[in-house]
């Protein structure tokens, strides 16, 4: 995408969501650029920024309006709109596009979804999900960094297959390291995220969560045993800095404001840090090893009927809303082995996806329709599947059946041969650099695109009128 591009979304964006005025808060992640708005989320702002040549779709969540752009695509649009938030108070811009009554429509229908989606999440905004949301969102900002170190690493497993000499140069030895560093800084990141979600001090979950992985511990002998540096992972560090969280909030309150600056960090570490050696890291070691443990096992145990399961009953687990309880799995696996073996399985759901939306375009009449399985296909086949669930599958009903059995056959084939990935973030095709077996992944993800295809062709369904 070009500069023009990004410029003419981001002043399409700015203009229709009411002005700098109202953006109070603007990022991204992987694939979509999220905004807190002043006036809040209506259904005809969601139509008019759904409508925008570019964007993909909208999602709500909570608070947030997410705009699905894609790839990449977020990234530099949330680089131009931070500049004209930074500019001038004007809402409107040369790039503008002109609303069109169209765009206003909020009825559902195949090819929009976004009634439906917003039922889904309406159903889904339970204290318990929502609190899953929030741990979820601790990892987000990390996914750029899992993908960087993860597609490096993948590399490294081709190029050492291919050739183990290479594997001695120290070309090789520098990238292996910078394939590693994610790992290395995730104590102090997951914890710096941590505290900020939960409204604590961002360096103070961070040094927190750099005191739990300090090499020094090893040398300190506690209640009869030495220490264990890292020990619990990322668990340990989610629970020690959200008791900071907690235990800086109440002595913000009980302390004076006049010796809060030095008294608060100073007892929030002290505390929150004894806590955690003495009490939560023993805890969280013993999570951690459960985690690890019952994932291993499951897949290393059931193999393909374990696959399919996953495989078959993700898509479900997205629309319950249950799938943001796998992402702290995703990355405490990736902490502790190298690679999370869920996530090929997983993302066989999305490959499903691909395959029953091209069934629904080789036998479906409705010229629109088509025209929606076209542009969401190449997205779809790179990992960004909400334009083909929302837009397609789930609202005409049997081929989202279709879907899920597609996953359910790419996911079998994932489990039987333990396929690991050394990213989260993305799926699709684009995975397959990440994993440490291309062909057999590739292998399982041609399953789901036929299993998908077939089963679609298969169970039919009811083709709208236009």
């Amino acid at each position: 995408m070009n500069e023009a591009e990004q410029e003419r979304i981001a002043h399409t964006v700015l203009e229709r969501a009411g002005g700098r005025e109202n953006i109070t808060k603007a990022y991204h992640c992987m694939t979509r650029l999220r905004l807190e708005l002043a006036g809040g989320i209506t259904e005809d702002l969601k139509a008019q920024l759904a409508a925008i040549s570019g964007v993909l779709g909208t999602n709500v969540s909570g608070s947030e309006l997410q705009l699905i752009l894609g790839p990449g695509k977020a990234a530099a649009v949330d680089a131009a709109l931070q500049t004209l938030l930074q500019a001038a108070p004007a809402a409107a811009g040369p790039h503008a596009e002109t609303t069109c009554p169209e765009a206003r429509s909020s009825h559902p229908q195949v090819g929009d979804g976004k009634a439906l989606h917003a039922r889904i999440r309406a159903r889904n905004a339970t204290p318990v999900k929502l609190f899953f949301k929030r741990i979820a969102s601790i990892f987000i900002p990390l996914i750029p960094g899992f993908i960087a170190c993860g597609l490096i690493s993948g590399c490294l497993n081709v190029v050492g297959k291919y050739d183990s000499a290479l594997t001695a140069s120290p070309l090789f030895q520098l990238l292996a390291v910078a394939s590693s560093t994610v790992f290395w800084g995730m104590n102090i990141l997951v914890g710096r995220n941590t505290a900020e979600e939960f409204g604590g001090t961002p360096i103070l979950g961070g040094i927190l969560g750099a005191l739990l992985a300090h090499p020094d511990l090893a040398h300190i002998t506690l209640f009869g045993a030495p220490l264990v540096p890292g020990r619990g992972g990322i668990i340990s560090v989610l629970l020690v800095a959200a008791l900071a969280t907690l235990i800086e909030k109440r002595l913000r309150r009980l302390i004076p404001e006049t010796l809060s600056l030095f008294l608060v960090p100073l007892l929030t570490f002290l505390l929150a840090g004894t806590a955690a050696i003495c009490i939560l890291q023993p805890l969280g070691g013993l999570l951690s090893d459960a985690i690890g443990s019952a994932a291993t096992t499951a897949i290393g145990s059931g193999g393909a009927l374990t696959g399919l399961i996953l495989g078959g009953t993700f898509l479900p687990m997205v629309m319950l809303g249950l799938h943001q309880t796998l992402t702290p799995i995703h990355a405490e696996l990736l902490a502790r082995y190298g690679v999370t073996i869920l996530l090929p399985v997983l993302a066989m759901a999305g490959a499903g996806q691909v395959g029953a939306s091209f069934a629904v375009y080789l036998r479906t009449q409705n010229k629109k329709l088509k025209k929606i399985i076209a542009s969401a296909l190449p997205v779809g086949i790179m990992g960004v599947g909400e334009p083909l669930i929302y837009g397609v599958t789930l609202p005409l009903g049997k081929p989202f059946l279709g879907a899920c059995i597609g996953g359910a056959c790419g996911g079998a084939v994932q489990a039987a041969f333990q396929v690991g990935a050394a990213t989260i973030g993305i799926s699709g095709l684009p995975l397959a650099a990440a994993t440490d077996n291309i062909p057999i992944y590739l292998l399982g993800l041609l399953a789901a695109y036929l299993g998908g295809f077939l089963a679609t062709l298969i169970l039919g369904f009811a083709d709208p009128e236009e």
